[in-house]
């Protein structure tokens, strides 16, 4: 999962409230579990240090560099001067290839939020307290609830910036008030030993899902005059380009072909990434059986199909269409711009998508996006916002059909 962003959840609580502990808790449950886990701690102080004086390192920093790289073998550690605090989000962007990364802090970061309350932390009662006069009061979650349940200035001033806000997803507590009120904003409540519960629910909401990258290398192509996949790109066959570009974003990599024996060099190019070679679910071509393919043959949950000839397909972009997926519950995300859908960099749940496909196969369809209609099968469309934001060099969606665009497409990018 090189260079594909994390995705991210943030833990937090007042002081006393248990947040490391917790935080200790989920990250040793979750990478048991087999995920790659990453963490941010938000420091409270103005300044803090992680080396220590007498030490070569401290004296580089002493002396006025303003970033210092400590590395050994095995670590690595950096420490930098910053002019202003630096935005979680610019530090969780620093952070990419993590199956989730568990933030603790960072309340006005705008990532999905767990609130811990302890029954044992006065400061925590007293929030519960006003989190639930505000949820019986009909309130909506991120109200001011100290204004609103009290009036009380001095309890407000106190607990300032330190409620439950519209980006809480969850609560961790053992007070009986800060369960009822979750339950009355219908997001879940935790007990304070639940790890197992919180993993969980992590797993099925923000935790990177598994995903099946689907590489469609059919076979001949009569407008390109022979394989799309073995056709040469900067000196490689091009197939060797989207298996770089995609292998980050992949848990499992297949390509669909009806030529094996002319892809079977790819075993031993990339052997860590034991790509699978599946060849076509029917005997009759088309997009739509081609995506059935794909689809019955991935192990994973999530499957993401990519053309073989769009030159500039990107990771990132399936690894941001398969967090909508989690979010939406969607059946199928699939970008859509000025041109319509663009279901050959699209990512499907094999669930909801499998049957769906077999019924419009079964209609006498072979347009890919022919099942979107089904009313079985919920589209989430990712605009071209999106796009941009996952993969802001855009062009994911170019392919080349010709020589002679093959042939731009090649210049272009031996200009970058």
């Amino acid at each position: 999962m090189v260079n594909v962003p994390s995705p991210a959840i943030s833990i937090v609580g007042r002081h006393n409230s248990g947040k490391t502990t917790l935080i200790e808790q989920v990250i040793a449950e979750l990478v048991a579990r087999g995920h790659d886990v990453g963490s941010v701690k938000h420091h409270s102080h103005a300044s803090f240090d992680i080396d220590h004086p007498g030490k070569d390192s401290y004296r580089h920093r002493a002396a006025g560099a303003s970033e210092t790289v400590i590395a050994s073998p095995t670590m690595m550690a950096r420490v930098k001067t910053l002019g202003e605090e630096a935005e979680c989000s610019d530090i969780v962007r620093s952070m990419p290839g993590h199956d989730i990364i568990v933030v603790e802090g960072y309340r006005k970061s705008g990532l999905p939020t767990i609130e811990i309350m302890r029954s044992g932390n006065p400061a925590d009662v007293s929030v519960a307290g006003a989190f639930i006069e505000g949820a019986r009061a009909g309130a909506s979650l991120g109200t001011d609830f100290t204004q609103a349940s009290r009036g009380d200035a001095a309890f407000a001033a106190d607990l300032e910036h330190k409620m439950p806000t519209s980006d809480t997803v969850a609560i961790v507590t053992d007070i009986p008030e800060a369960r009822q009120a979750a339950l009355l904003f219908n997001i879940p409540a935790f007990a304070l030993d639940d790890i197992a519960g919180i993993a969980d629910f992590l797993e099925e909401h923000y935790v990177r899902p598994r995903v099946t990258v689907v590489i469609q290398a059919g076979g001949e192509s009569r407008r390109m005059g022979r394989s799309k996949a073995t056709v040469p790109f900067a000196g490689r066959p091009l197939i060797c380009r989207l298996v770089e570009r995609l292998a980050p974003a992949a848990d499992e990599l297949l390509i669909t072909t009806n030529e094996a024996d002319s892809l079977a060099f790819l075993a031993e190019e990339y052997p860590e990434l034991d790509i699978k070679l599946v060849g076509d679910a029917f005997d009759f071509r088309g997009a739509l059986p081609g995506l059935y393919t794909a689809l019955q043959s991935a192990r994973n949950p999530y499957v993401a199909v990519v053309a073989c000839d769009m030159v500039f397909a990107s990771a990132s972009l399936v690894v941001a269409e398969s967090l909508m997926m989690a979010e939406t519950g969607a059946d199928v995300v699939v970008p859509v711009n000025k041109h319509g859908f663009e279901p050959f960099h699209a990512l499907y749940r094999k669930s909801g998508c499998v049957p769906a496909v077999r019924r419009a196969l079964d209609a006498g369809e072979k347009r890919a996006q022919a099942f979107f209609d089904d009313p079985a099968v919920r589209v989430a469309e990712f605009s071209q916002e999106r796009v941009l934001a996952a993969e802001p060099r855009g062009g994911c969606f170019i392919n080349a059909n010709t020589p002679d665009e093959l042939k731009r497409l090649e210049d272009s990018y031996l200009g970058e």
